[in-house]
């Protein structure tokens, strides 16, 4: 869907351009190209963090393709595991926390299980790790957000450096017109590379977090359920309102 709603942006502006006459190559320019992503990539590097910087590209692999959060299969699990807990005691599921298919933080907070945490901790613990995870995505989702911020503005000076252009060569009509075509490619790949990129990466990333977050609270809801030794139904009651999640 990503991709989807970005290739449509761009072919309807395409087509719009083309419908008016006028010709897809039109638009572009490599000049005011450079002026824009060089200029956001730079005034975001100013304030970011390069650690955090990294983060946040890295981040991206994980808005195409199917998102690994099977909510109904870790509800099915968490409630195997406290029919275990209760049967066999805790230490019944420490081979359990070997498991390849497991994310870390159900491996974490498991192995507390195990280690005998008691539940007011491992709620302290696990609330805790969901805060982080919560500050660190936040913090990948802004640099998409101030990217979104500089780019228009960038945008606008690139159509002031084409127009300084454009006023030099009065005399000059071939170089008139270059110098003006700069100063409108400009502003619209800053307002284009704006809105119909960066903003919408930023809102689904942190769409995508949220789905990752309520994951990991379904997580640690079943698994201070396990520690609390609480019986299958319960546990199956409190995992419930989770298991209608959509990817």
């Amino acid at each position: 869907m990503a991709l989807t709603g970005l290739v449509l942006a761009l072919a309807c502006i395409i087509l719009a351009q083309w419908w008016h006459g006028g010709s897809g190559w039109g638009l572009l320019d490599g000049p005011a190209l450079l002026i824009v992503l060089g200029g956001t990539l730079g005034a975001v590097l100013l304030q970011t963090p390069w650690h955090q910087f990294k983060a946040a590209f890295k981040a991206l692999k994980s808005l195409f393709g199917q998102a690994p959060w099977p909510f109904h299969e870790q509800a099915s699990r968490l409630l195997h595991w406290s029919h275990q807990a209760r049967q066999a005691g805790f230490l019944a599921l420490e081979s359990k926390t070997e498991h390849q298919s497991l994310d870390d933080f159900t491996r974490q907070g498991l192995q507390w299980v195990v280690d005998g945490t008691e539940a007011t901790a491992l709620e302290q613990l696990l609330d805790n790790e969901i805060s982080r995870l919560e500050e660190q995505k936040e913090l990948e989702a802004q640099v998409f957000e101030a990217m979104g911020g500089y780019s228009p503005t960038i945008g606008i000076i690139g159509a002031v450096l084409g127009l300084i252009q454009a006023m030099s060569n009065l005399d000059d009509p071939s170089q008139l017109g270059t110098g003006i075509a700069v100063a409108f490619v400009a502003t619209l790949y800053g307002v284009g590379l704006a809105n119909l990129l960066l903003l919408p990466l930023a809102n689904r990333l942190r769409a995508m977090y949220r789905l990752e977050l309520r994951y990991r609270e379904l997580t640690a809801i079943g698994l201070m359920a396990i520690a609390r030794g609480d019986s299958s139904l319960s546990v199956s009651r409190q995992l419930a309102q989770y298991q209608g999640q959509r990817q």
